[in-house]
């Protein structure tokens, strides 16, 4: 009977040890389900940067199910801001005839999370580098493809950003 007893405690134990599967949890508070995003400040001199992020941003939040997207600052629990710092795309690999097909591409973004509730910053990362690779397609160069390169990498940087925030990593 002890036996079993302590088997039943160390089995209720591990249900409570706060492990969850990746897109289950959150941790923003409880009282957050309206999130507004502003556009992103964008200090690069890549065009339409901004307006890519900020989008790709939403749709990733918008598709978590979790959190509402509020077009209104004022009826929002939660303000996300984002200003991009840096943007670059370093060629890292080549082809037979010595143009670049491999790009390295880093986004480097000031990130805050301000909770309107209460009056606090819930999140904040002052240097959020994502960094991702592009492959350009057999017989172009990265000036052709260089706006679905960008497109791809908004993906990609939102996902990051939206799982940093929301599962806490």
């Amino acid at each position: 009977m002890k036996k079993i007893f302590l088997l039943l405690f160390i089995c209720g134990l591990s249900l409570q040890c706060g492990y969850h599967l990746r897109g289950t949890g959150s941790s923003l508070p409880s009282h957050i389900k309206m999130i507004n995003i502003p556009m992103f400040k964008n200090h690069t001199t890549r065009f339409e940067l901004d307006l890519k992020l900020t989008q790709s941003v939403i749709d990733e939040m918008v598709a978590r199910g979790k959190i509402e997207i509020s077009g209104d600052v004022k009826s929002a629990d939660a303000v996300l801001f984002g200003e991009i710092i840096a943007f670059t795309a370093n060629p890292i690999g080549f082809s037979g005839e010595g143009t670049a097909d491999q790009y390295n591409i880093t986004i480097v973004a000031k990130i805050i999370l301000r909770d309107q509730v209460n009056k606090k910053i819930i999140f904040s990362n002052p240097s959020f580098v994502y960094q991702g690779e592009y492959e350009v397609p057999e017989g172009s160069d990265f000036e052709t493809v260089e706006s679905e390169a960008v497109d791809e990498v908004a993906e990609k940087f939102a996902r990051t950003l939206v799982i940093t925030i929301l599962e806490g990593f």
